[in-house]
């Protein structure tokens, strides 16, 4: 008992608190697609929940991308047949950002995505290029190399927090905060 007891506190501390965030506005962002057009967030998101992946390193680039095929099915595609009405009403965008000396990537990382990432991916794939501080303050941004992921409401508020790979779990508390 004791030692379960002690797991659970350590999972307490060990996991990334965003109690601080709830109930804030998203701050502002200015990010591109990769035909270049400028949207801006939260502003462009108002009167729909969102869900925001961002990350700013690369070693958080394959956690990042475990998000991509559950939220694809979960949030973007079109359900047809049985499931027809049944889907969700949301913006999604994967937000990978690139500050200081990393900011003169951001072409070259447009042209990879083009290159590798599945097409009915690339609208909900948006590059940031800029400073890190606002958003690392603002967001409670602890680790570099996780990605964060914030669910907006109507409004711009942030609802929910988590951050690192995918899972189940995560999922669920992402589909909660949006019904």
């Amino acid at each position: 008992m004791r030692l379960l007891q002690t797991i659970i506190v350590l999972l307490a501390f060990s996991a990334p608190s965003f109690a601080q965030v709830i109930g804030k506005t998203f701050p502002d962002m200015e990010a591109e697609t990769v035909e270049d057009k400028k949207v801006s967030l939260p502003n462009d998101t108002k009167g729909k929940y969102t869900l925001l992946g961002l990350a700013y390193s690369k070693k958080s680039e394959d956690e990042l991308n475990s998000w991509f095929e559950p939220v694809f099915y979960k949030f973007i595609q079109k359900t047809k047949g049985l499931m027809a009405g049944f889907g969700y009403d949301v913006n999604v965008y994967f937000v990978p950002m690139f500050t200081g000396v990393n900011a003169a990537a951001t072409g070259t990382a447009k042209r990879k995505a083009l290159k590798k990432v599945d097409p009915q991916l690339l609208p909900y794939i948006l590059f940031y290029k800029g400073e890190i501080k606002t958003y690392k303050q603002e967001l409670d941004f602890e680790k570099r190399d996780i990605p964060y992921f914030f669910v907006l409401d109507k409004d711009g508020k942030i609802v929910f927090a988590t951050s690192g790979g995918y899972s189940e779990s995560k999922m669920d508390e992402v589909e909660a905060a949006i019904e």
